[in-house]
Formats: C-alpha cells, sequence, structure tokens
C-alpha cells in the first residue's frame, strides 16, 4: 500500500460510497472524507422510479449511520464543493473551508435535464433525482387522476408503469418512435411499447413537448404538433448530462460525451485525482475505446477500481457494464456491454411470448446483450465480450447454441 494518508471522496452516490467501504476493506487506516451536497447519507438511486413511488419506508440507503462513524469514514452532507486545486491538494467547500488530501475521487454524478419551454415553473411537474421528489411524486399522485410522462428513456418508462400499477392513467410522450428504441433498438422498443399499451398506457411517439399548460398549476401538456392532452401531473425524463464542471474548473481533462476522461484505471488527466460513476469516461479495455456508464451497479464498481488504485494497486477498470430495469412487475429487463451502435440485432426465445435475448452484433462482432428472462444468457455474453479476438468470431455459433 502507498504512503497516502488523507482520501477525499467528492460526491454523495454509490461510487464514492463504494470506495469508502472498499478502501477499508482493503486495510487502508487514513482519513477518508466523503463531501455531498446531498441533504442525506449516500443512497440508492434506481428505487427513486419504482419502490418509493408506493412505499415510503422502502429503504435507500447505502448503510446505516452507525455503519460510517463505526468504520471511521467522515460523511460531510450538505457540503457542496467550489473548487479543487490539484496542485495544491486542497478541496474548497461553498462554506469556505478546506480540506487537504493526498488521493481525490471526483464522483459527482450528472444533473438532471431540464425542459425550458413555457409553462415549465408551473407546480405539479416532477423531476426526480432524490428521494425527497419521489415523495412529492408519491403523495401529488395519491390524488391525481392523470400523468403525462415527458421522454421515452428509462424514468418515463419506469415511472409510467409505476403509475399505471397504482391505478393511475398515464400518458407517455416522446420523440421515439418506440420506448427505449434509441437505447436497445426496435426489438426491445416494441416489446416494450406493447407492453405498456396493453398495461393500459397511452403512447404518442414522434412528438416534442412544446409546452406545459395552465394557470397557476398544472392542468395540461402541449405538443408541437398542437394536441392538448390534459393532465394533474407531469414527470419528465429526458436524460441527464455529466456534472463535471468542479473538473472543469479544476483544468482536468473533459471527454467527448462530457464526462471527465480517465485513462483504464479511472485516474483523470491529473495522477492524483480519480474520478468514477456516471461523471466518468474512462477508457474501457473491454470495449478497446472511451466508455462513459450511467447505472449504479456500474458505477459501484468503478468505485471499488477507483479506491484499490488509489492506494497503488494499479489495477485496470475491466468491468462488464452490467444493469437492469424493473417495469413495474411485468418485465425485467438486463444488459451486458455497452453497444454505441450495431448493424446486426439476433433474437433468441421470444418477444412475443416475453422470454427472449436479443444480441447486437457489429461487423459479426458481439457488442451487446439484453434478456427478458433468460439471465443464463447473460454469462455467455459476458465471456464472449471478454474474451479474445480469435474467440469474438464464434460469437454468432455460440448465440446459435442457445436455441
Amino acid at each position: 500500500m502507498t504512503d497516502v494518508g488523507r482520501i477525499a471522496l467528492i460526491g454523495g452516490g454509490i461510487a464514492a460510497a463504494s470506495a469508502a467501504q472498499e478502501l477499508r476493506r482493503q486495510g487502508f487506516d487514513g482519513a477518508i472524507t466523503l463531501l455531498t451536497r446531498e441533504l442525506d447519507a449516500p443512497y440508492h438511486r434506481p428505487p427513486i422510479t419504482k419502490a418509493l413511488l408506493s412505499d415510503p419506508a422502502h429503504d435507500v440507503q447505502f448503510a446505516s449511520l452507525d455503519w460510517w462513524s463505526d468504520h471511521d469514514i467522515e460523511v460531510r452532507t450538505r457540503s457542496a464543493v467550489s473548487a479543487l486545486d490539484v496542485g495544491a491538494h486542497v478541496v474548497t467547500l461553498t462554506n469556505k473551508q478546506t480540506l487537504d488530501y493526498d488521493k481525490a475521487l471526483i464522483a459527482t454524478g450528472a444533473m438532471v435535464r431540464r425542459l425550458a419551454i413555457e409553462g415549465s415553473a408551473l407546480p405539479g411537474i416532477h423531476y426526480l433525482r432524490t428521494p425527497a421528489n419521489a415523495h412529492k411524486l408519491r403523495e401529488e399522485a395519491a390524488v391525481a387522476e392523470r400523468i403525462v410522462l415527458v421522454g421515452g428513456s428509462f424514468i418515463a418508462v419506469e415511472v409510467a408503469a409505476s403509475m399505471t400499477a397504482q391505478g393511475r392513467q398515464c400518458t407517455l410522450v416522446m420523440q421515439e418512435n418506440l420506448c427505449l428504441e434509441r437505447t436497445f433498438g426496435p426489438t426491445v422498443g416494441t416489446f416494450v411499447d406493447e407492453l405498456l399499451r396493453r398495461r393500459g398506457v397511452e403512447i404518442i411517439g414522434r412528438s416534442d413537448v412544446a409546452a406545459f399548460m395552465g394557470t397557476d398549476v398544472l392542468s395540461g401538456v402541449r405538443t408541437a404538433g398542437g394536441a392538448e392532452i390534459p393532465c394533474d401531473l407531469a414527470v419528465v425524463g429526458v436524460g441527464a448530462v455529466p456534472d463535471a464542471k468542479l473538473a472543469t474548473k479544476a483544468g482536468l481533462q473533459i471527454g467527448e460525451s462530457g464526462g471527465v476522461r480517465c485513462d483504464s484505471q479511472l485516474r483523470t488527466s491529473h495522477p492524483d485525482v480519480y474520478a468514477a460513476g456516471d461523471v466518468c469516461e474512462y477508457y474501457s479495455v473491454a470495449h478497446g475505446r472511451q466508455l462513459r456508464v450511467e447505472h449504479e451497479r456500474h458505477a459501484a464498481a468503478q468505485g471499488v477500481t477507483a479506491a484499490l488504485n488509489m492506494i497503488g494497486a494499479g489495477r485496470d477498470h475491466a468491468e462488464v457494464p452490467y444493469f437492469w430495469t424493473d417495469i413495474a412487475d411485468w418485465a425485467r429487463l438486463e444488459y451486458v456491454g455497452a453497444a454505441r451502435h450495431w448493424d446486426e440485432e439476433v433474437v433468441t426465445g421470444s418477444p412475443e411470448d416475453g422470454v427472449f435475448t436479443v444480441w447486437y452484433l457489429d461487423g459479426g462482432r458481439l457488442v451487446a446483450a439484453l434478456t427478458n428472462g433468460r439471465s443464463d444468457d447473460l454469462d455467455l455474453a459476458r465471456s464472449i465480450l471478454t474474451a479474445g479476438p480469435d474467440d469474438k468470431v464464434c460469437a454468432r455459433t455460440l448465440i446459435g447454441q442457445t436455441g
């Protein structure tokens, strides 16, 4: 273990929390300070669009408050960082307090993308990022009848399913032709679209929201085509952007995705500063290119890798990205890989029966796989994705054997 005495973890998400946990697991006995602008200690975000919308008592905390103190990890909530002086190795908080460090981790996550359109400040419009957001939506939805979801990706789809399962009438308005199509392609898009429609969700595709209607409170949504959709609430899920403001101000290199550019060991352009989670754009040895992944399980894995490397392990982050999404209790989609583009989708199983796997190929090479109900296929997908070039040529043959 290298001569590192003080580590600053900047960010209150799972990446920073996992890094802290791994440092203590490895026997690091120096000072660990976790700095977050959040009101609470680190928590899990996936339940915000699912379990918390129906169960206010659902536990989202990464660990108990006693756990942090028992492991001698200082967690400073409501402690936003305003500056990082990488030369002097000093963190400055917005309250002007400073903290010296030997190694630092930037795990500032991503910021919700907000719509700047007419009526966007009306009460009744929701963005989901924190447990408090979920609690407020749940309380207001309890007395609502109609809800409009804006967007065709994870948040809109998950919330539409959660609210429909609770008896609300939901309309989903999106630019895409099919739900989740941009991320997973037409096969999965068709499956999800038909699933939601069968359960009663109205879907309006190829449409932009031009305005939120209402005088004192939200009363409806108007599309760019002029359609007016009455509603009591709206939930906006139109993506997120990496929160790289601190890194940019510190003079660290920013990647093409807008995240903090890192090498394969999650080290930034300064050797004593690392990055992990949604803000991290790293060189993936598994994919042979720079990659930025916005999913909790991968953020946790990156927190572990960064922790190991801050104390001298010198380990590449070779994790194959994995994530899952629950669409109420109607479907669970699981995905491995990080397909930026592909030219062929090989389907095994039956989307019509709801048990299938989509294998994404690019030039005959497997780049990702998604399944609903065939989790064992993902083990094969991982083995192909991490195999050498000669083995990858056999991908189609191996896939064919799954039936």
